[in-house]
């Protein structure tokens, strides 16, 4: 399961759907999340687009889509950034610098960076970011049905880690309300519902355990 809280939210599925060369999963009932994603014939024909009405992620080569899943994206007093980008920085154990948690010998308490709490600071987890504007990435954590977060844009589990090694330094990114492949592939993509997910105690949140690493191969 992945560690992430439900502050800083992720994806998940069951059943492998076929998607005009795109394959998802289905949520339910704690089934193992499961999500295929292609290997590109060009890795710099990689292209991202984010359909924020649809809170999905279409990852393209020209016309092949090389995988498809639901997001998280944020909520409307934090929107996520519309606009055209490229990833600039990868890192597959990142941490939040602004919101997360205090060590306090063997207690561990939520605390933002600045709040005005004693202990060691360690942020939420933010496994397999691919930053695309200052503060503001692709990252692990919870998907939820509705938008959620402060304006990044999660992906669950196992489609994290293959998100993240499909797009390299440089991939363009297009986020906007919408995106022309809601016409095809939307309705394939089966939707995420972690918002009944328990957060993990707050103690594994600060370990190396709270990133979710991939079960088996990245990339078909």
């Amino acid at each position: 399961m992945l560690y992430i809280s439900r502050l800083i939210l992720v994806c998940a599925g069951g059943s492998l759907l076929l998607l005009t060369s795109c394959q998802t999963a289905r949520v339910g009932g704690g089934a193992p999340y499961h999500v295929t994603a292609y290997r590109p014939h060009d890795p710099s024909a990689v292209r991202v687009k984010v359909s924020l009405a649809k809170q999905n992620i279409y990852v393209m080569e020209g016309d092949r889509c090389l995988m498809a899943v639901a997001c998280s994206v944020g909520i409307s007093n934090k929107p996520t950034p519309r606009g055209s980008f490229r990833i600039y920085s990868k890192q597959e154990e990142k941490r939040s610098g602004s919101y997360g948690f205090r060590v306090q010998g063997d207690r561990v308490v939520p605390a933002d960076a600045g709040a005005n709490v004693s202990g060691r600071y360690v942020g939420y987890p933010m496994g397999f970011w691919c930053e695309f504007a200052p503060g503001y990435g692709f990252h692990q954590g919870f998907v939820h049905p509705y938008p959620r977060t402060h304006g990044c844009i999660r992906l669950h589990g196992e489609a994290a880690p293959k998100f993240f090694a499909l797009v390299k330094i440089g991939t363009p990114v297009n986020i906007a309300t919408t995106q022309p492949e809601d016409a095809t592939l939307a309705s394939k993509v089966q939707r995420v519902d972690d918002s009944k997910t328990p957060d993990p105690p707050a103690s594994v949140m600060v370990t190396s355990a709270a990133f979710e690493k991939p079960s088996g191969p990245l990339l078909e």
